[in-house]
Parts: structure tokens; C-alpha cells; sequence
């Protein structure tokens, strides 16, 4: 079975940091995009940012540009997004997910393996 799980979010504070991890298992992530995206409370899903198989990387989401990076181990077989100078409209469930092909895109349907989500909060 396909599957990737996040974790790393929760409580932070307007300026802090965070760490999303996005782990895979089923399937080797080496030859997939995966994409990160987030949902806030009646608001459509939007991505923010996307890293392919070549480790090319686009920031899909002008709000998150010099303050959220994404990166990725193939040899553990996780996705990271790395959240700093968090503001409170930042708080959102955010999602990470995979595509096999490589190659990224900013249509949320063009990704076939979608995890849960983690929850994470901005505020203090």
C-alpha cells in the first residue's frame, strides 16, 4: 500500500520555526515529486511548494518565498518542509504529497498519494 504520513506539526509562536516531515512507505520516494500543500478552515487547498525527482524545488505560494524551503532524503525515504518566520496565517492542516513521474505541478489532482495532514497553529 502507498502511503505517506506527516508529522512535526503543532503550537508555535509568531516568528518560530517548524519542521514537516513527509515519510513514505509502500513505494521508493526517489522517483516522485512531492508536493506540500495546506488547508486552512473554509479556505480551498492550496499548494505551496514542490520538490521533483531531480531535487528541482518551486515555491509555488508567494506568502511562504524566503520563509519556507523544501527538501528531501531519498535514503530515508521522507520529504521535509522547513517552516520559518511562522505568522499566524500560517495556521492551517497541512498536507504532503507524491507523484511518480518526478516532475511537479500546482494542480492538487495531479498528485496520486496524499497523506492525513498535521495540524499546525500559529500563535501566541
Amino acid at each position: 500500500q502507498l502511503q505517506v504520513v506527516e508529522s512535526g506539526g503543532g503550537l508555535a509562536q509568531p516568528g518560530g520555526s517548524l519542521r514537516l516531515s513527509c515519510a513514505a512507505s509502500g513505494f521508493s520516494l526517489e522517483d516522485y515529486a512531492i508536493g506540500w500543500f495546506r488547508q486552512a478552515p473554509g479556505k480551498r487547498r492550496e499548494i505551496l511548494a514542490c520538490i521533483d525527482a531531480e531535487r528541482d524545488r518551486v515555491i509555488f505560494e508567494g506568502s511562504v518565498k524566503g520563509r519556507f524551503s523544501i527538501s528531501r532524503d531519498n535514503t530515508s525515504n521522507t520529504g521535509y518542509l522547513q517552516m520559518n518566520r511562522l505568522k499566524p496565517e500560517d495556521t492551517a492542516r497541512y498536507f504532503c504529497a507524491a507523484r511518480v513521474t518526478g516532475t511537479c505541478h500546482d494542480d492538487p489532482d495531479w498528485y496520486t498519494v496524499w497523506g492525513q495532514g498535521t495540524q499546525v497553529t500559529v500563535s501566541s
